[in-house]
């Protein structure tokens, strides 16, 4: 791929049908964060029916552990394919040659740093983390292998980002599916065949992983060679917290779930044992193939808005937040039926206890009760990271989990005395109030951007006003 190529492969972002470009990076997108996710699904599965509920409850807490280091290589991966897609739209190629290094050491960096302390104190983190007498060796057992793959897991999602933000799509639909479908095969050697059990599960994870990294990282070498860029082990300080701060919107929203399934942990071993932090790790697993959906499109609608944000064409990116809009609206709105009939079904993926699956299923339907408002919320974030308003994407990420629900959470379960059943009712009080809150957003944003569009064609027309005055006459 030569910056000419580049530069026409980008040309889609401002010409292509939007509808049809939506759908084209929508699907990759969500490919990409479903292989994030699946590793720790997909050991769920064939956990929770070779070693029953225990195994679910240690991946449980292993949870806000994975959901970290996603929140770290999401920060690096959406700052970055935005800086890039944002270049692409200025046509400012050269600065590619920065933003792409500046990410891979970020990312070595801050994975290495944090991984090193999680193994060092992670005996003490996991009974921070709610892990019971029980449930703590097989924590720990998991915990302590999947450390070492998150340094390959990290790479292989932020460089996919990166190639998706250059209108290459096809090598991250087939290098994401990779990790997935050996982490499924290996899985059921290491666990069925083999009777590894929590560490099988652990060791298939990091394998996948691994593999997957190879086949990026040899398609994102062949891409560094074609544009020409060195990989120097240096920070520059201006593009690296650029990075940061476009991503940081998106960090806070991983990592508010990953604070949320901590205090959750904690809150409902309290009021429920085992049993409730089970119920709650079930509940996040079946909800998780929900927010994939609205997450993936909220992140294709990123770099196509991006890219005609900064050439300027206000116009288009009016289409395309509508479309957007449209499309997470609708595709969420099915899912959440399809998932409310069968819930029952869904979960029993995971476990084949009757028992929990029936009352994980009751506590599953309060939660998603109003799911299709979250499209606009996660939509509304993207979107002002798209058009570099940081600060707003910033209070917007935290607003749901850690404004709204975690004090929700609290004042229900504690102050109002309502336990296990208080913790599922605050999920639907605070999707519907950061619905609300981020629908005044878009609306304000989108009366915005019809000023803008409205003064751009005042300029033209002013321009082309003031040329056919100065024209000679009689031509």
């Amino acid at each position: 791929m030569t910056l000419g190529n580049m530069a026409e492969s980008n040309k889609a972002f401002g010409e292509e049908k939007i509808g049809k470009l939506l759908l084209k990076f929508s699907v990759p997108a969500i490919i990409s964060l479903m292989v994030a996710e699946m590793y720790n699904m997909v050991d769920s599965m064939f956990l929770g029916k070779a070693i029953g509920a225990d195994a679910i409850g240690a991946l449980t807490i292993a949870f806000p552990i994975q959901r970290l280091f996603l929140a770290i290589s999401m920060l690096i991966a959406v700052g970055a394919s935005t800086a890039v897609a944002r270049s692409c739209g200025d046509e400012d190629f050269e600065n590619l040659r920065t933003i792409i290094p500046n990410a891979i050491v970020l990312m070595l960096i801050m994975v290495s740093i944090i991984g090193t302390g999680i193994f060092i104190f992670q005996d003490k983190i996991l009974i921070s983390l709610g892990a019971s007498e029980k449930i703590f060796p097989l924590a720990k057992d998991y915990v302590s292998i999947i450390l070492i793959g998150v340094l390959f897991q990290s790479f292989t999602l932020i460089a996919s980002y990166i190639i998706t933000a250059f209108g290459n799509t096809k090598i991250v639909l087939f290098s994401t599916s990779i990790g997935a479908i050996c982490n499924v095969i290996i899985d059921y050697l290491l666990i069925n065949v083999f009777s590894y059990g929590v560490k099988g599960a652990a060791i298939a994870t990091v394998i996948s992983q691994i593999i997957g990294f190879i086949y990026v990282l040899t398609v994102f070498m062949k891409i560094k060679k074609e544009l020409n860029f060195s990989i120097k082990l240096t920070l520059n300080k201006a593009v690296s917290l650029g990075i940061v701060y476009v991503g940081f919107s998106t960090f806070i929203i991983e990592i508010s779930d990953a604070v949320v399934a901590a205090i959750l942990n904690n809150l409902l071993s309290s009021y429920g044992g085992d049993l409730a932090i089970v119920t709650v790790g079930l509940t996040t697993r079946v909800s998780m193939f929900l927010f994939m959906t609205v997450m993936g499109i909220s992140s294709a609608m990123q770099p196509i808005a991006a890219y005609n944000y900064g050439a300027g064409n206000y116009t288009r990116l009016k289409e395309v937040v509508k479309t957007a809009v449209i499309a997470v609206s609708v595709s969420s709105t099915i899912l959440w039926a399809i998932f409310m009939i069968f819930a029952e079904s869904l979960i029993g993926i995971f476990i084949s206890d009757s028992a929990i699956i029936v009352g994980t299923a009751k506590a599953f339907r309060m939660v998603i009760a109003v799911f299709p408002c979250l499209g606009i919320y996660y939509l509304s974030i993207s979107y002002c990271q798209a058009i570099n308003r940081v600060k707003a994407s910033f209070k917007l990420s935290i607003y749901r989990q850690i404004v709204v629900f975690i004090p929700l959470v609290y004042a229900i379960v504690v102050g109002l005395d309502m336990g296990v059943f208080g913790a599922w009712l605050a999920y639907p009080i605070s999707d519907v109030i950061s619905f609300i809150t981020a629908t005044i957003f878009i609306k304000y944003t989108y009366t915005s951007l019809e000023i803008l569009e409205m003064h751009q064609i005042y300029k033209k027309n002013k321009a082309k006003l003031i040329k056919s005055r100065l024209a000679p006459a009689g031509i």
